[in-house]
């Protein structure tokens, strides 16, 4: 029998909630969240530099998908590596459980679809639109019932890169959100935004689509020490007129959709602003999670 080589599995950073497509809309980024899948061990060991509240053990997110997954795969020493910052709006857990499921898929040959793969995905996170991204890659739209999510990928213009504004504090002391409270006329407006942001993707027009995407009628319902940010960063990228900003996953997080050349004027207004965190221009992630080794 073969024996099976080392897995790498290699999963792009998501930034969701693209303006009114809250839990339904995301983007797949070029920073990447890679696990080496090394030898067979007695016990579960991750080795990984992402921080202290990051278990090791078995209570890895990562290992705890493999056994919700296949209950059955054998412990084995994991490896990760990441560029994306933990608990700022990318995606980090996404990543984790992206990971899990395409290890255990591998490890168990199981042959997964991609949907089998999101669905699984879905009911982990309760929602589809980070998972839908990191598995497919590029722009996704997709819904999930609770038990069963579709999704379409389709593609944002080839020069459209992003700028990610990450201010120096974690996504959980940023968010407070009232579930229950949203008036009608703002739920009608806010689906009709997406709908006519979906429809323009689909159809080519990118600057239609991107005058919706600040249409966010669901962000007012929305607690955040994050607000001032987002003002900022719509008010300098409207002068250049980019208008396709939207706070990542309700995140810490700002994103600019935009050229290479537009982000730029965006960066360096910001940086005359002595913007309080990083700044970096990041290209659209066009393929999903990648496995070598299987």
């Amino acid at each position: 029998m073969k024996k099976l080589g080392k897995i790498i599995v290699r999963i792009p950073a998501t930034s969701a909630n693209l303006g009114p497509g809250v839990n339904s809309i995301g983007i797949a980024l070029k920073l990447y969240y890679t696990v080496i899948v090394e030898e067979p061990t007695s016990e579960w060991r991750v080795n990984h530099a992402l921080g202290e509240n990051i278990p090791h053990d078995e209570n890895n997110l990562i290992v705890k998908t493999i056994l919700k997954v296949n209950h059955n795969i054998k412990p084995h020493q994991l490896t990760v590596m990441s560029d994306i910052p933990v608990m700022h709006g990318l995606g980090s857990s996404t990543t984790a459980i992206v990971a899990g499921i395409k290890i255990a898929n591998a490890l168990g040959k199981m042959n997964l679809s991609l949907d089998e793969q999101i669905n699984i995905g879905s009911r982990m996170e309760k929602h589809s639109n980070n998972i839908a991204s990191a598995i497919l890659g590029d722009l996704t739209i997709s819904t999930f019932d609770g038990n069963l999510a579709t999704t379409v990928k389709t593609t944002i213009p080839k020069n459209i890169k992003a700028l990610i504004s990450i201010k120096n504090s974690d996504v959980y002391e940023q968010l407070s959100h009232n579930d229950d409270k949203i008036s009608y006329r703002d739920a009608v407006n806010a689906s009709s935004f997406s709908n006519v942001f979906v429809a323009a993707i689909m159809s080519n027009e990118w600057s239609k689509a991107t005058s919706m995407m600040e249409l966010d009628h669901f962000y007012k319902y929305i607690s955040s020490d994050d607000g001032n940010s987002l003002n900022l960063i719509r008010e300098i990228a409207h002068r250049v007129g980019v208008h396709s900003t939207y706070l990542s996953g309700f995140g810490s997080t700002v994103v600019t959709l935009g050229t290479e050349s537009e982000l730029n004027q965006i960066r360096d207004a910001l940086s005359d602003q002595d913007f309080q965190g990083s700044l970096r221009i990041i290209d659209v992630a066009r393929d999903g999670a990648q496995v070598r080794g299987e």
